[in-house]
């Protein structure tokens, strides 16, 4: 284990303790192997709930504080503390969690506009964050979370948790030694019934239990054009970053693990749209994402209409609806969740790994406690810097799509044709939006901007437009600090 400096600890959290006007942490408040861990649960509408009650659950960690900028949900939650004995301390405001120095993680499932500013701040008030994916609203904050974990020597854990599911972790290796052939195509799925949002006229009413100004924080303060505030931010780009960056980032970092590949792709193009309802959603709600590496590509694929239109069944693909398919010389490798399966090349099964009744979740959460009490970051199976490439891959792909012209499916098809991979996807996505009902020639589709990247930088080459949706503009009091 790399010991810790003390007097690079105590000045670096000084520094931020008065940028950010928080008391300063002696050394001796930080627990040790043998004391509980005190957590702090951020934003629990939904995912956040599965942080109370497991990390509640686990032995040598207490939950003492949850933040809400909704009182309701916040009241809810801290009810049912009270009701089993249990004390806990209620926050609406993260930076007055912050000042609480009888916490020691703080983790986070706020809208994915939060995400960065509530970790930074918390490696700068000296606390070890578990964040959800995906870990950034954009690139460029994702890499200031990397840089401030390290700055302030602090443990972050990506929700990713199938990293930590052994039969996921069986295969990858698997593969890694050859079994299937060389890696021709890393597939990633998310086929998800999305349905529509409906389609409002004007500004909706703010719930009342609802601070907006904190729950709007880093974003843009707006009316809010939609009927529902929670949950549906995920389909507006100022809070969200669509299926990409919702369900489908599970499957982008299994996808680019299973391809061993450490940084950006070096060339992106998006293909999609939003099909079958006319709402207030921005985000496309169909889309295929290219990211050409030089050894395989990183095919993505999003899907959130039924099968047809008679139905709510899903499509799927080659047996897989959520999941990534790992095309091999000779087989495939389908992962889904917390269990894989190869097939050798006519489609037989070759070997199964990892038992559906797993708890991957829990298997993440006690790594990331491991990892806390080691205050080592190379023992997380998903360190923040695994959790910023496949954050940044759904974002580099969001830019191409929202760079793209509106396109017929024959152009579309030739742009594609020299790609093999791409056209067989897009056309299997053309078949799927006939039987929807949606006609790709009547019903354009958004052919994304090809962007080329340089990996190394997270910077487009001569593409200055892109290069500006790499980042975003902050509110006064919500920026991400462009010095950590």
């Amino acid at each position: 284990m790399k010991p810790v400096n003390r007097r690079r600890f105590l000045r670096n959290s000084f520094l931020s303790a008065a940028a950010l006007n928080l008391p300063v942490r002696s050394w001796s408040q930080v627990q040790g192997a043998n004391t509980d861990l005190r957590v702090a649960v951020v934003g629990f509408n939904g995912q956040g709930r599965t942080h109370i009650e497991g990390f509640r659950k686990m032995p040598g960690v207490r939950v003492v504080a949850l933040c809400d900028a909704d009182q309701a949900v916040l009241d809810r939650e801290a009810a049912k503390f009270h009701k089993r004995g249990e004390k806990i301390t209620k926050y609406t405001d993260v930076r007055k969690l912050l000042e609480d120095d009888d916490i020691d993680i703080v983790t986070t499932a706020t809208p994915n506009h939060w995400h960065a500013l509530i970790a930074i701040w918390a490696c700068q008030a000296g606390k070890d964050v578990y964040v959800e994916k995906p870990v950034s609203h954009n690139v460029w904050e994702g890499r200031q979370i990397v840089r401030a974990a390290r700055k302030y020597e602090r443990i972050i854990q990506t929700g990713t948790q199938s990293r930590s599911a052994s039969g996921v972790r069986e295969a990858i290796e698997f593969l890694r030694t050859g079994n299937l052939g060389r890696i021709v195509l890393a597939r990633g799925l998310c086929y998800k019934r999305r349905k529509s949002l409906g389609l409002v006229n004007g500004a909706q009413p703010i719930p009342g239990t609802v601070d907006y100004d904190l729950w709007t924080g880093p974003a843009p303060l707006k009316d809010l054009n939609r009927y529902k505030l929670h949950y549906d931010w995920h389909w507006v780009w100022d809070t969200g970053n669509g299926d990409l960056g919702n369900q489908g980032i599970h499957e982008m970092d299994m996808a680019r693990w299973a391809l061993g590949q450490n940084k950006l792709s070096p060339r992106i193009l998006s293909i999609g749209g939003r099909f079958g309802y006319q709402d207030n959603g921005e985000t496309a709600n169909t889309q295929i994402a290219l990211h050409h590496y030089p050894e395989a590509p990183l095919l993505f694929e999003v899907r959130g209409l039924a099968a047809n239109a008679n139905t709510e069944e899903l499509p799927n693909h080659k047996g897989v609806r959520v999941g990534v398919i790992v095309e091999c010389e000779s087989g495939y490798l389908a992962i889904q969740a917390n269990q894989a399966i190869a097939y050798d090349g006519d489609g037989a099964v070759l070997k199964t790994f990892g038992d559906r009744r797993e708890d991957h979740r829990l298997n993440h959460r006690t790594n990331f406690i491991e990892a806390v009490r080691s205050r080592d970051h190379s023992h997380l199976n998903a360190d923040i810097e695994e959790g910023h490439i496949s954050s940044a891959l759904c974002h580099t792909a969001n830019i191409s799509h929202r760079l793209g012209q509106s396109s017929g499916a024959d152009e579309i098809g030739d742009e594609l044709a020299d790609d093999a991979a791409a056209a067989e996807s897009f056309g299997r996505c053309r078949e799927h939006l006939r039987d929807n009902g949606v006609n790709l020639n009547i019903d354009l589709a958004t052919l994304g901007a090809p962007l080329v990247m340089n990996p190394d930088r997270e910077k487009f080459y001569a593409n200055e437009r892109a290069n500006a949706l790499l980042t975003r503009g902050y509110r006064d009091g919500f920026s991400v600090p462009r010095r950590v």
